[in-house]
């Protein structure tokens, strides 16, 4: 398909929007029969994480951007957080535009294979412009945040080798570990609440990708990752044991927009559950060591103090705050599960919040939010892995 034939059209904007109530029945038998095509394919399987695959979530959520993009063919300005989270993670897991012809010709397939008759060249044509139209925005963006790594301070283009030089145990079911680029070269000095991408070789298992977040306060030097042990994960658990220091990963440079702004209208809470701490630790640090920064409340939701990322660093961090900083912790074997009415007693209403956790924790605690009368538009979340409509 050539670059004029990429315009979406009023015509083109009226068909995509005729088939939602097709994609809305059959939108997830499409986007999973779309990636058992891409997956055949053993140079583009080994861009995807094959646990959301046998669990599900990576053509669930697919599904769901797919239906909300066909909704909003026609005003696409609604949709740009969630393009700009998508060519963070494309970033991340270096999707080039080489890659892109491959996922068109299996989604184009996978509609006709599940729609048989029903998708006409008329469809086929629309979503095949439609697709293109996207992924043009998507690659645009991602040319520029790869433009931008590559010219930054200690920035790298594609894959840059790491060791692992410490594995050290940081609760319970985490392990930090200590990456430093085998070059001896400085290294991009990383936005709290950013992530890398880590292209892995384990022993007697192959290759894989995996997305972390950087736990370690922003410097030149190296990061840290703070991994939480999956019972029969077999990526975690190499990650999680002392067999894997000296190993050296590949890295992609720092990506995600889950940060913090530079300044704040508002007071600050963050919310976490579990291992999503680790998404929220460099913003805390970050906060704590602004002289004008604002107050700070933070919810921990922990099955126990042992299993409690960052317990240590977080109590300190309160102590030196002078009283700006709070912590609540709940510990889900003592307490239960907390719900959104709880966490709402702890935090000020009129604070921009942060969230991180399961999926469903996240689902339940956002529309629970909302309830007790926080606005909508004061929420910020993070979800490791396919987003699978938290809000919705």
């Amino acid at each position: 398909m050539s670059t004029s034939d990429r315009s979406l059209t009023p015509d083109v904007t009226a068909i995509i929007k005729a088939t939602v109530p097709a994609l809305e029945a059959h939108g997830l038998a499409i986007t999973t029969e779309m990636y058992h095509r891409l997956l055949a394919d053993p140079a583009i399987s080994e861009l995807f994480d094959p646990t959301h695959q046998s669990k599900g979530t990576q053509p669930r959520a697919l599904a769901m951007a797919v239906l909300a993009y066909a909704k909003n063919i026609d005003n696409l300005g609604v949709m740009g957080s969630a393009v700009e989270r998508i060519a963070q993670k494309h970033v991340s897991l270096e999707i080039l535009p080489e890659h892109y012809p491959h996922v068109a010709t299996a989604l184009l397939g996978a509609i006709q294979h599940v729609l048989g008759a029903a998708a006409t060249p008329a469809i086929l044509d629309a979503w095949g412009r439609a697709y293109w139209a996207l992924a043009d925005i998507l690659m645009g963006r991602e040319h520029q945040l790869y433009d931008v790594s590559t010219h930054a301070e200690g920035g790298w283009t594609g894959w840059r080798t790491f060791r692992i030089v410490q594995a050290i145990p940081l609760c319970e079911n985490v392990t930090t570990l200590e990456l430093r680029p085998t070059d001896g070269k400085p290294v991009i000095k990383a936005v709290p609440g950013q992530y890398v991408g880590v292209d892995l070789d384990i022993p007697d298992h192959g290759r894989t990708r995996r997305n972390y977040s950087i736990t370690s306060r922003p410097n030149h030097d190296s990061y840290t990752i703070s991994v939480r042990h999956v019972q029969d994960g077999t990526v975690s658990s190499w990650l999680n044991s002392q067999s894997c220091e000296g190993h050296e990963v590949r890295l992609s440079p720092p990506a995600g927009n889950f940060i913090l702004p530079e300044h704040f209208d508002t007071s600050v809470a963050f919310v976490f559950a579990g291992i999503g701490a680790t998404s929220m630790i460099g913003m805390i640090e970050d906060l704590a060591a602004r002289p004008q920064a604002p107050a700070v409340s933070i919810v921990q939701i922990a099955h126990s103090r042992e299993t409690a990322p960052f317990a240590t660093r977080l109590a300190e961090i309160v102590r030196n705050s002078g009283g700006r900083i709070t912590l609540d912790t709940r510990l889900t074997s003592i307490d239960g599960r907390p719900d959104a009415e709880w966490i709402a007693t702890r935090i000020p209403h009129s604070a921009t919040i942060y969230l991180c956790g399961p999926v469903g924790f996240m689902r339940d605690t956002i529309q629970g939010l909302s309830k007790t009368g926080i606005p909508a538009d004061h929420l910020r979340y993070e979800t490791f892995g396919p987003d699978t409509g938290v809000t919705d």
